[in-house]
């Protein structure tokens, strides 16, 4: 199969409507409970049409069949309905990649992300007027980015960190940072007002009400504090070719709310924030998953052929994938993520 008939596949291919993804392995996977959710998590209404639909193609944690709606008033996408809380320790899995990132992926891979965050937090740092001298990174995983952060002058006690992982959190405490096994909604030890830069990479997508975790940001921002955000980007080359149901990015059913420029503006605005700046970064393993789900439950299925689609073991894929998305980035494209910059709005 060419590159050109494979993405031009991953378009067209869609599940059927009752029966598992062909290829199932996980058949005794349960169907876990669901919520919905009826209005637009952005703006509010009720008003909304089918985007896209699909399973777990990713960890097969379960065998619910998940719909993604589009918002008619804002053209916001969110998962509706959602898994309910009690099938969280079911879809987050002890396996979780996030929960063992380090054993995981190969050490070239891990150099190569460490030196990526390098780049992004350089970048980061430009705007903001003075040097920082708080620091909160929610969902702050084993601390890399509260180590950096104190490396470049920011006390220790003075760089906090939210994580769901109460042993990653004692760890961090252990170090003397500041962290807390808490979320974002319902968080009070951070000082409201203090903050100078508070960083979300990749989290905003997996919370159920995201204006709610804007406003507890924005409280949390000194006068001249900054917020930077990373999620996936739904107007990326990748997101349209596979959009009916195997793009990497819909991540699901771990991702709940999905975002364009437009969207993820008017959700920070609406809050209380005012963008400053988007910018777009690689989404490898967006395009990566993508391929895999077309190649093992598509058709026609290469099962063989997607074991090689493993964004943390197949590094020259990695490569390529990255190459990729930064060479469109720096030509202006729109890439599978978008780094997103804002700041308290002035009065």
């Amino acid at each position: 199969m060419s590159a050109h008939e494979s993405m031009a596949s991953l378009a067209m291919a869609t599940p059927q409507d009752d029966a598992l993804p062909r290829g199932w392995e996980a058949m005794d996977a349960p169907r876990v409970p669901t919520t919905p959710v009826p209005m637009c998590p952005v703006c509010d209404n009720p008003h909304q049409t089918d985007y896209a639909s699909g399973y777990d193609y990713e960890l097969e944690t379960c065998r619910n069949r998940w719909q993604m709606v589009q918002c008619q008033g804002c053209s916001h996408v969110w998962l509706n309905p959602r898994p309910a809380v009690d099938a969280l320790s079911t879809i987050y899995p002890p396996s979780y990649y996030a929960y063992n990132y380090d054993s995981q992926v190969s050490p070239l891979a891990i150099a190569a992300k460490q030196w990526i965050d390098r780049r992004k937090m350089a970048g980061v740092r430009k705007a903001l007027s003075a040097p920082a001298r708080s620091f909160v990174d929610i969902g702050c995983g084993n601390g890399r980015l509260l180590e950096t952060m104190h490396g470049l002058g920011v006390p220790r006690d003075r760089c906090y960190g939210l994580e769901l992982d109460q042993q990653v959190v004692q760890n961090l405490n252990e170090q003397g940072f500041s962290a807390y096994c808490e979320r974002v909604e319902t968080c009070s030890d951070i000082p409201a007002g203090q903050i100078d830069l508070a960083t979300m990479f990749h989290v905003i997508e997996h919370v159920d009400d995201p204006g709610v975790v804007v406003e507890r940001v924005a409280d949390w921002l000194s006068p001249e504090g900054v917020f930077v955000l990373e999620t996936p980007n739904l107007e990326s080359l990748d997101a349209r070719l596979a959009r009916r149901t195997f793009w990497g990015g819909y991540h699901i059913p771990r991702h709940w709310n999905l975002f364009t420029p437009e969207t993820i503006t008017h959700l920070l605005e609406r809050h209380g924030l005012e963008v400053i700046d988007i910018r777009y970064q690689s989404g490898h393993s967006f395009w990566i998953y993508s391929l895999h789900h077309r190649l093992r439950y598509g058709r026609p299925r290469l099962p063989r052929l997607a074991r090689w689609c493993n964004p943390f073991r197949n590094l020259p894929l990695l490569a390529l994938a990255t190459g990729f998305d930064r060479l469109r980035a720096m030509m202006g494209m729109k890439t599978s993520a978008m780094l997103v910059t804002a700041r308290k709005r002035s009065n």
